[in-house]
């Protein structure tokens, strides 16, 4: 069961609300327990309202899961069983707006907060949350985030409230370096990227693993856009392919992976394209048969890992969404809501400053993949996967992406400590 805010609709599984009846007459006579609340901020409109929609979907299925088997389970004096409740909060990819909608969620009764779908709102959020938990330790708040990736959120700007579940920019760039050293035929790229702190991190930090890994490699272009605002990419797609660049590599997502993909595939460019992102959100679709063995991207978990965990894993998200536009499944983000339900439950207490103490030790894992929290700066560490791009049903491509009828195979696989890299972290601590 989730249950969204008065600015969404409201969903309730029939069984779960059955759930009390079936706990005996002293539990139904006794009032329910306020269910715990968490705050998606999240640009739920513009131009990147689709990737905001598509971690929706992955956070209410985790949700369903924890609140079908009875919720967070808190001792009688904290409360008792509680059921978690996902409520939506549209920043319009904004900073101020997201600053605006977390002071509602606040006021709301939201103590938890989840973001992760730019690195700029993340950072705002994150100063705000470290000043408001000074300024009111009674009303202390938790930040989550699934994908704002830029390295400094846990190196210089780290903070005791802020989690980080995904791999930061520079242990993605650091994974897909590991396939382009073995890309020997490889001579030149073409850098480009979205202009802000999280876009500007990957084309610097490419410069920096390329001149270690591959320092044949010759940089033929680099450039950065606007974010969410360009409309046509075929000017940089044309000079991409004037580069004469054997592959591009980029951090960009959403629309402007989806319509960047698009024009490199109308100007005849025939590279690499080494992603983030590429394996989702109309890519495969766009760039269709001229992406085979071609576009490459690294993530934390990819449908195609071959492990029968993983695979039931995929099965059941596919019979939750059945639509294949909703094919945007993210393990870390379930592995984000199981590792608050288990610290919550650590905690024994709603607490915030008791459940960041369980959050910074938790270890967790669901459908094969496992992962821990560093202590050291709050940044999460897995297993990370590179895939290539193959039509589906070749070796190794069981499942597509979005019935595009394309899929990723996986290529590379690093273990947790493989992807793991030092921090300049100096945790300020309660």
């Amino acid at each position: 069961m989730f249950i969204l805010n008065r600015w969404v609709l409201k969903t309730v599984s029939v069984a779960l609300c059955a759930l009390p009846f079936a706990m005996g007459a002293a539990s139904a006579q006794a009032p329910a327990a306020s269910p715990i609340k968490l705050a998606m901020v999240e640009a739920l409109t513009g131009p990147n309202a689709n990737a905001g929609e598509a971690v929706f979907r992955n956070l209410a299925w985790a949700v369903e899961r924890v609140n079908a088997r009875g919720g967070v389970k808190l001792p009688a004096a904290a409360g008792g069983n509680q059921m978690l409740v996902l409520e939506r909060y549209d920043s319009k990819g904004q900073n101020e707006e997201a600053l605006s909608v977390l002071r509602s969620a606040i006021d709301n009764g939201a103590r938890i907060v989840l973001q992760g779908n730019s690195s700029a709102n993340a950072a705002a959020l994150i100063d705000a949350i470290n000043k408001h938990n000074e300024r009111d330790p009674a009303r202390r708040v938790v930040f989550l985030n699934y994908s704002a990736v830029d390295p400094v959120l846990t190196n210089e700007k780290c903070s005791y409230w802020h989690f980080r579940f995904d791999a930061h920019a520079d242990m993605r760039m650091a994974a897909l370096m590991d396939v382009i050293k073995d890309d020997k035929a490889l001579k030149g790229v073409y850098l480009i990227g979205q202009d802000y702190s999280f876009g500007q991190s990957v084309l610097r930090e490419a410069r920096r693993q390329l001149g270690v890994q591959r320092p044949d490699v010759a940089i033929v272009g680099e450039e950065l856009h606007p974010m969410a605002r360009v409309k046509d990419f075929l000017p940089y797609a044309n000079k991409i392919k004037a580069s004469g660049a054997g592959a591009v590599i980029t951090g960009n997502w959403g629309n402007d992976l989806t319509l960047l993909i698009k024009a490199a595939k109308d100007v005849g460019f025939e590279g690499k394209f080494y992603t983030f992102y590429g394996n989702a959100l109309g890519a495969p679709a766009a760039i269709g048969e001229a992406g085979i063995g071609k576009v490459v991207a690294v993530a934390d978990w990819l449908p195609n890992v071959q492990t029968a965990g993983s695979e039931a894993f995929y099965k059941s998200f596919r019979v939750r969404y059945p639509l294949a536009a909703d094919d945007y499944v993210h393990m870390r983000m379930q592995l984000l809501v199981e590792a608050l339900a288990q610290s919550l439950e650590a905690a024994g207490s709603t607490d915030i400053a008791a459940v960041a103490a369980q959050l910074e030790k938790v270890k967790v894992s669901l459908g094969g993949q496992s992962g821990s929290m560093r202590a050291a700066d709050h940044q999460f560490q897995q297993p990370l996967v590179v895939g290539v791009m193959e039509r589906q049903g070749t070796p190794g491509v069981k499942f597509d992406v979005e019935g595009s009828g394309y899929g990723f195979r996986v290529v590379k696989t690093l273990a947790p400590e493989a992807a793991e890299l030092p921090t300049t972290c100096k945790m300020q601590r309660p």
